[in-house]
């Protein structure tokens, strides 16, 4: 190799490498869209069936079947926020959220009572807590901050979810769309197999993203009744907000009772321990066991088992690796992203042994 061809081929390295910072940082720039455009996916994909039932069944045209889909989920969001509302005001006041150290003394009450009913002073826990500065050292002064960012942000969520409607309507009108454009970068001998798979994908998609909806209702339904029984403030909104963080694996429950427990005992700072905080409590923890109980062993078999046509097992590894690697995001999206993947490699790798037993099922 003489001298020529090596700066060339460094120019070249050089100029791939440049190439590709410059990609990376586009895509950097670009993220919000980037998100708009995949949420848009997933509304596109959880309404597809509501427009194929409208024209196929209802013989509606295909704009109207549309319209008629986008009208629903747009009033859907309205209720969501509308119902979120009444929770955050609620909670804004029992959590003195304007007043610091009004939330610090109530934080500190509520946990006097439960020591004192508990009769676990002997423990000393109060003064070893008070020595270590715990108190002193939680920085409250974040609530407020991250309410402050609520509200500034609420621009920024409007812009955001008029993008999102605006781009799944037009997903959901023309639902080639996506298609037209990525098979424009396919070479010809490729077209077949991935106009195949892009199918498959949407359909998988589509019941998995119902399923999920199909889940998050179930729950829902369960957590309010349970929760109207018992008597909590504010049901309707803790329930759904509990049933929609139970979209993130195996931590979602936790982190969702955790939200119902701590809103139900916040909710009646004031109140005598044992007589109301204590036993509200305990029938808020049996309201989540048969949420969980009904949704492990009902909700969750159903759709892995008909949407993405995966097991349990494999299911389990592929959210714990991604969640290793990505965290919460990566968790969330473990299983649509997977089954892409299956999908893909049943349609061009179909002779490979680890392939067919991955794939078996789609």
């Amino acid at each position: 190799m003489n001298s020529k061809e090596l700066s060339n081929g460094i120019l070249r390295a050089l100029g791939i490498t440049v190439g590709v910072l410059i990609f990376l940082y586009f895509i950097y720039k670009i993220q919000s869209v980037i998100i708009y455009i995949a949420i848009s996916a997933i509304i596109s994909l959880t309404g597809r069936p509501i427009v194929q039932f409208l024209r196929r069944r209802l013989k509606f045209n295909n704009l109207v079947a549309v319209i008629i889909t986008m009208v629903l989920l747009l009033g859907l969001i309205v209720g969501l926020v509308g119902l979120f509302i009444p929770l955050l005001v609620k909670q804004g006041q029992n959590l003195s959220l304007l007043n610091i150290e009004n939330l610090q003394l109530n934080i500190e009450n509520l946990y006097n009572q439960a020591t004192s009913y508990f009769n676990v002073t002997d423990l000393r826990i109060e003064d070893t807590l008070e020595e270590s500065g715990l108190f002193t050292a939680l920085n409250f002064g974040l609530i407020p901050e991250f309410l402050n960012a609520i509200i500034s942000g609420l621009g920024s969520f409007s812009i955001g979810l008029f993008s999102v409607l605006f781009i799944s309507f037009f997903f959901l009108r023309d639902s080639k769309l996506f298609e037209h454009s990525l098979l424009t970068l396919v070479p010809d001998n490729k077209v077949k197999r991935v106009k195949s798979s892009m199918e498959k994908i949407k359909d998988l998609l589509s019941r998995y993203f119902v399923g999920l909806v199909f889940q998050i209702t179930v729950l829902f339904i369960i957590y309010t009744i349970g929760l109207l029984i018992v008597g909590v403030q504010n049901a309707v909104v803790i329930a759904f907000l509990c049933a929609l963080i139970n979209l993130i694996p195996y931590l979602g429950p936790i982190i969702g009772a955790c939200i119902m427990i701590i809103l139900t005992m916040t909710s009646n700072l004031g109140t005598s321990f044992s007589d109301v905080i204590l036993p509200e409590t305990l029938y808020v923890l049996i309201v989540i066991a048969v949420g969980q109980l009904i949704d492990n062993f009902f909700s969750q078999p159903i759709i892995f088992s008909r949407s993405v046509k995966s097991h349990p097992l494999e299911i389990f590894l592929v959210i714990i690796i991604a969640g290793l690697l990505f965290g919460i995001v990566g968790m969330v999206v473990a299983i649509p992203a997977y089954t892409v993947i299956k999908v893909i490699m049943k349609e061009f790798l179909s002779d490979n042994k680890i392939v067919k037993g991955l794939t078996k099922n789609l």
